[in-house]
């Protein structure tokens, strides 16, 4: 049972990821499908994608759009830091120090940050090892994006990622593949692994909210010209992996793959079979 679990996990989590990526690449890199679609919202006329003018659009979507992963990854910082203080304060051997931090109300956050200490390290963690993939991605197949091809009124000629992939060296100056803007937002996928380790009832909300925003990252630049529709999806595939990755790394497959929990404290096997559960204790934080 164990090792079906086990099988299970790895064939859902890595298996999907990988079908994904086979479906993308068959499907758009080996046909015409991306330039087909950017074709219908650049104008000839103009030589121009509108949306690219469009300075409003330009902030909602582009600007202040980015405050929402730019925020997470701060608290996580603090909260990473934070996490720290209160062991070094050590209430019992400083306890006027630790009487202060209650009267001024920080000695329930430092508590916290301290208790979930682990659960901070990974998000920035998580964060910085998904921003390295895509960077590294973008300067080893040096791509262009679509408004900077001849396709579409630039310089430079139209090339895939696979044509141009250094492995050792950068390929060039092309900075547009996988998507950045949509790794930004996929990028929060990393809070879908927290909830799931609490076996929190509303990680898949976490897991669908993660994954729409990046699309809707994606998509708005694709409406600029900035990217073609593959690299929101190519960027979505690595940030899953680069999560995953850095998630089992900090949790264990084992913690992963707790059913979730009910609203009656119970997982959904124990509700199926009737057994009896209480909610776990998560494991120990770093120290």
């Amino acid at each position: 049972m164990l090792n079906f679990s086990r099988h299970r996990f790895y064939w859902v989590n890595f298996g999907i990821a990988l079908a994904c990526a086979a479906v993308v690449f068959l499907m758009f890199d080996m046909t015409k499908i991306d330039i087909w679609f950017s074709n219908l919202l650049f104008d000839p006329v103009t030589q121009t994608f509108p949306l690219d003018k469009v300075h409003l659009f330009e902030k909602l979507t582009h600007k202040w759009a980015r405050i929402i992963p730019n925020w997470t990854a701060e608290i996580a910082l603090i909260g990473m830091l934070l996490s720290f203080v209160w062991p070094l304060v050590n209430p019992q051997k400083r306890p006027r120090i630790g009487q202060f931090l209650e009267r001024i109300k920080a000695a329930p956050v430092l508590r916290f940050t301290a208790d979930h200490r682990r659960d901070f390290i990974f998000v920035v963690v998580a964060f910085a090892v998904c921003t390295g993939v895509i960077h590294f991605l973008k300067a080893h197949t040096s791509v262009y994006c679509p408004i900077e091809t001849t396709l579409y009124g630039g310089k430079i000629a139209h090339m895939e990622w696979y044509n141009n992939f250094q492995l050792f060296r950068e390929a060039g100056d092309g900075r547009c593949w996988p998507g950045g803007h949509a790794s930004g937002g996929f990028t929060m996928l990393a809070l879908y692994f927290v909830a799931r380790r609490y076996q929190w009832r509303f990680s898949k909300a976490v897991l669908w909210f993660s994954l729409v925003l990046g699309f809707v990252y994606g998509t708005t630049r694709v409406l600029q010209g900035w990217h073609y529709m593959s690299h929101t999806f190519w960027a979505g595939i690595f940030v899953w992996l680069a999560c995953l990755l850095t998630a089992l790394a900090f949790y264990g497959r084992a913690r992963l793959d707790v059913p979730v929990l009910q609203k009656t404290g119970r997982s959904s096997v124990d509700v199926v079979t009737g057994s009896q559960s209480s909610k776990p204790v998560a494991p120990p934080s770093l120290s």
